[in-house]
């Protein structure tokens, strides 16, 4: 299978690991020591999500540098994410406050007008108060896809700074690699700023600059693809894995989005930022070995063509999975189960989702 399929079946991982944190936080399994921080950062699927939007959007002004050639059309790269994004969220934010205004599943905070503007904008994050404001119940995941459409904006910016200022418009890519590092200095001094000051709403914990390490990652394997860097699973992999057991112990905080110290949260995202970098490096850098072959394998590919719509709908259709279906209360039940039955569920919905707003021509 060639690149672009793998490309395609890291989705479907990302997607997949996306619900297995999820279905684990649902049925209770986070409270189990060790095997439930484990679960709990199956939340990686965000960061590889992350990591392949800044590997396949910088990749085209990459290119163009490397080229000599004139950078891409601001205009038309904005165009194309609002076409990508936009349809199958609106149509899914509209579904969930059209379901939980006839159902009643506890506090609900962002189930108001202002809070469908809010959540059909974007904007939800940029609140103090988040929990209590704009949070939605079939819409949490939501705050990543805000993190994202932040990335879509600052890009053409980040690419401006790094190709024209930087490399003043010149094929220079390890300048270039260097600005890349350079940048990461953004993380550390926002989660210094957002965990020591008061002066920021605590919705800033959930901003871009975050999660920035992240996507620059991705940007990174694109300036790496550029000039014909390899690199292999048989590496990249175990790597990732041994990254992954260490991060689940306690030095990264509690199983939460937003670590409450300031040196859980910077040793969280730097070992997110490695792991899903080394997840994606070997389908970026050319390695056409066992995992390409498996992520680039049909049944991968066909749910990673359908990853954002799972994303989107999941924990809706888990939420009435686990009441209308299983008939567990909250917090209790066998977490593999719930997995099963709100893929089974999910997986048609997305599709018929996906088919419906896919961006056609």
């Amino acid at each position: 299978m060639d690149r672009v399929a793998s490309l395609t079946g890291v989705r479907a991982l990302a997607a997949l690991l996306v619900v297995l944190t999820h279905a684990a936080y649902t049925t209770g399994k986070y409270n189990q020591g060790y095997v439930g921080l484990l679960l709990s950062r199956a939340e990686i699927g965000v960061p590889i999500f992350f990591v392949l939007s800044g590997y396949l959007l910088f990749k085209p002004w990459v290119d163009r540098a490397a080229a000599g050639a004139v950078a891409p059309s601001v205009r038309r790269y904005a165009w194309h994410r609002v076409r990508r994004i936009m349809p199958a969220y609106v149509v899914t934010v509209l579904a969930a406050y059209a379901i939980y205004h006839f159902r009643e599943a506890g506090p609900n905070p962002g189930h108001n007008w202002t809070g469908l503007l809010r959540n059909l904008t974007l904007t939800q994050i940029y609140t103090d108060n988040y929990l209590f404001s704009y949070l939605h119940q079939g819409l949490t995941q939501m705050w990543s896809l805000a993190v994202e459409a932040a990335f879509y904006v600052a890009l053409p910016l980040l690419a401006w700074l790094l190709l024209v200022v930087l490399c003043r418009r010149r094929w220079r890519p390890g300048l270039l690699i260097a600005g890349l590092f350079g940048l990461l200095a953004v993380n550390p001094a926002w989660l210094a700023l957002v965990h020591t000051t008061q002066g920021l709403p605590d919705g800033a914990r959930l901003w871009l600059p975050t999660y920035l390490p992240w996507f620059l990652g991705g940007m990174l394997l694109a300036v790496l693809q550029a000039i014909g860097a390899r690199a292999y699973a048989m590496v990249c992999i175990p790597l990732a894995l041994v990254s992954y057991l260490i991060v689940a112990t306690p030095i990264a905080g509690e199983p939460t989005t937003s670590p409450a110290k300031l040196s859980e949260a910077l040793v969280k995202t730097a070992f997110y930022a490695v792991i899903a970098t080394l997840v994606v490096a070997p389908l970026a850098l050319g390695d056409h070995g066992w995992y390409s072959r498996l992520l680039g394998s049909r049944p991968m590919v066909f749910l990673g063509e359908i990853s954002y719509e799972i994303f989107l709908i999941h924990l809706v259709v888990m939420e009435l999975v686990m009441v209308e279906i299983l008939g567990y209360p909250v917090y209790t039940g066998p977490m593999w189960w719930l997995f099963f039955w709100t893929m089974a569920v999910t997986i048609p919905l997305a599709w018929l989702l996906h088919r419906a707003t896919r961006v056609r021509g």
